[in-house]
């Protein structure tokens, strides 16, 4: 901790689907950033023992771990999520937001994210499209790029306070 004197940055992770967990948490660890892994508890999800991770049970339910993601975050917080709505409440909050495929969710995108996740659902409901593509290696790659340096946009921006 740093005394007070300015906020910590923190990794907010939506943990139910986040298929980059071990990344997360080698980045974490290797940034003494306190994690918290946000999970409903349906998937049981196992932690090494660390002062810096946390992990946040809630009620199942929709949307409950997006609630308390979102109720979390602060301006120096990194939310990790696919969840683009919840990406969105989290850039309000003045967060940051990163996707685990490694795109970064800013108020200049964010907009047109949320539209064009409409329209796959609606193309979905018609049965024109299908999910997105699973997760590869060039994705991990440019999941820890984008978040290592989204991780010193949020160091730079909690000692400036």
């Amino acid at each position: 901790m740093n005394g007070g004197n300015a906020p910590t940055p923190r990794l907010l992770v939506d943990a139910d689907a986040c298929p980059v967990r071990e990344e997360v948490l080698r980045v974490a660890t290797r940034l003494s950033f306190e994690t918290w892994l946000v999970t409903n508890g349906a998937r049981p999800i196992r932690l090494p023992q660390s002062p810096l991770l946390r992990l946040v049970v809630v009620s199942e339910g929709a949307d409950k771990a997006d609630d308390a993601i979102a109720e979390a975050a602060t301006p120096t917080d990194i939310c990790l999520t696919a969840d683009i709505p919840l990406a969105a409440r989290c850039l309000a909050k003045g967060a940051f937001a990163l996707s685990f495929k490694g795109h970064p969710w800013t108020q200049n995108n964010i907009g047109s994210a949320l539209a064009g996740r409409e329209l796959a659902r609606h193309l979905r409901e018609m049965g024109m499209a299908g999910g997105p593509p699973p997760m590869a290696q060039a994705d991990r790659a440019r999941f820890l790029n984008a978040l290592d340096a989204m991780a010193q946009q949020a160091i730079r921006r909690a000692a400036a306070g």
